[in-house]
């Protein structure tokens, strides 16, 4: 929590007193004319998309005003998916849903899209992550039984969102464990996977780390437990 907060703390205090740079140099790196695959458009677009994130932590209705705009307007996957971004990590739950359900609306039908949907939500540092992916898991497009909805959902969560799988409730640690077992019983192999998760358990501190062998002890001793996923937990519990 301690190196999460001071993070997100430097990155405010940086929005603020350089605001103005970052504004000039987001300006100075927009594209004109259409959307070209070259590294040198592509690095304007990394240094300008950098910039928004840092503007988008200040409080300012211009900038969400901004980032909207590029959101709707972007011609490649870069500019929109690091505009929605921005969205799904910020603070302000009435426009990060606004911009998400015109996202979903305009992919619903591409699904390597909306697997990318699914994953920024699954890995946002804002405090309510876990219970957005409880709700996800139950929207019309996502379906447990296919592997790369769960990797961009449950998978992006666990293994990429460090700050809110180790929540100190151990909620996290329920939820992967649930979702271990729902998996392994049709598809061990991708149930197996996302255990990968738990790997490094004994390097947590004392609280979470009794919590999170808990919950592996639950998995290994679950009846009909597949040869997969019994030989991951048993390593990790050796």
């Amino acid at each position: 929590e301690a190196i999460h907060e001071v993070r997100e703390a430097v990155k405010a205090t940086l929005a603020r007193r350089l605001a103005d740079a970052f504004a000039s140099v987001r300006e100075a790196h927009r594209l004109q004319g259409p959307y070209r695959f070259e590294a040198e458009d592509a690095g304007r677009r990394a240094l300008k998309n950098l910039c928004l994130g840092y503007l988008m932590e200040l409080d300012d209705p211009a900038v969400w005003t901004d980032c909207g705009r590029q959101l709707e307007s972007a011609d490649n996957m870069t500019d929109a998916l690091a505009a929605l971004a921005c969205f799904a990590n910020s603070p302000h739950g009435w426009k990060k849903d606004r911009w998400l359900d015109w996202f979903e609306e305009r992919w619903k039908d591409d699904p390597l899209v909306l697997d990318k949907w699914f994953s920024l939500q699954a890995t946002s540092r804002q405090p309510g992550a876990i219970h957005r992916v409880r709700r996800l898991v139950r929207h019309r497009a996502f379906d447990v039984e296919n592997p790369n909805r769960v990797r961009a959902l449950i998978g992006a969560f666990c293994h990429g969102n460090q700050r809110r799988f180790h929540d100190a409730s151990g909620e996290g640690y329920i939820l992967l464990s649930s979702y271990v077992l729902a998996i392994d019983a049709f598809n061990p192999q991708t149930a197996a996977r996302l255990l990968g998760a738990a790997s490094h358990w004994r390097r947590l501190d004392p609280p979470r780390r009794a919590l999170l062998r808990a919950e592996l002890e639950y998995v290994r001793a679950a009846p009909k437990l597949s040869k997969d996923c019994y030989e991951v937990v048993s390593k990790f519990l050796a």
